[in-house]
């Protein structure tokens, strides 16, 4: 029983992989087809953006004054306190900035497009678009993973910079050290080779939140069990994602850097 349960599972996680392809398929397909909804695009923009902007903020000021007080007793032992600014910047610009914030993104972002698009399937509005001859494939979907693709790299470094500023004011305060000469310890210590590559991730991160939100809220199962089990499942989902795009990300990274 055991063995046919797991084969099952196994089965039904494939099968899942498969929908979810020829989902992300039909958005590039629908991607270049007109007609293009450029308003509604804008305002999931707005909507995604500025929504999440007081979040990631409060997120990114949070881990740089938690991450560089951690950090400080540490390099205090070996007498390396001046290198703070370099490391501090490196580790959240390379890593921990783009994951954190964008795992953020997915409980906030992720989350409400799988209800949104739940609960317009259960009440049958999509179903009322098909009929009066709109693409509600194109409407909401595209609109939707396109503003996710678009956004979560300004978010990633909006975070980045106000976690940078969080770091400072710890060292301003406990090694009386000024704005001026930790940033610009920061800005000698970052390269385009530590740039790029974290910020390249963050199209592929917003891309796969948009996705899985996307999917899991449009087909969502009818009733009100089925908009509440699209939400959760495209969180974990997509947190998942993301963890194993970071991997691949820094595998290849690692080959040609």
């Amino acid at each position: 029983m055991k063995s046919l349960q797991i084969s099952k599972k196994i089965k039904t996680f494939f099968i899942e992989i498969g929908e979810l392809s020829f989902f992300a398929a039909r958005f590039f397909k629908e991607l270049f087809s007109r007609p293009f909804e450029f308003k509604e695009l804008l305002r999931q923009c707005y909507n995604i953006g500025n929504r999440s902007l007081l979040l990631v903020g409060v997120t990114g000021f949070i881990l740089g004054l938690v991450f560089t007080i951690q950090s400080r007793p540490t390099l205090m032992e070996f007498g390396a306190v001046s290198w703070i600014p370099s490391m501090v910047s490196i580790s959240i610009v390379r890593e921990i900035g783009p994951v954190i914030i964008a795992l953020v993104c997915v409980g906030r972002i992720s989350s409400g497009i799988g209800a949104e698009l739940g609960s317009m399937r259960v009440t049958e509005q999509i179903d009322a678009m098909e009929v009066s001859g709109t693409n509600p494939f194109k409407y909401l979907v595209v609109t939707r993973i396109l503003a996710t693709t678009l956004m979560v790299p300004l978010l990633v470094i909006f975070g980045d910079a106000v976690a940078l500023f969080g770091s400072a004011i710890v060292e301003n305060i406990k090694g009386d050290v000024s704005f001026l000469l930790y940033f610009n310890k920061v800005f000698n210590a970052l390269k385009f080779s530590d740039l790029i590559p974290a910020t390249a991730k963050t199209f592929f991160f917003g891309f796969a939140i948009g996705l899985v939100g996307s999917y899991k809220g449009y087909y969502c199962k009818k009733g009100t069990v089925g908009v509440g089990e699209a939400s959760n499942t495209a969180v974990v989902y997509t947190s998942m994602l993301v963890f194993v795009i970071d991997f691949i990300a820094v595998f290849v990274t690692d080959i040609f850097y």
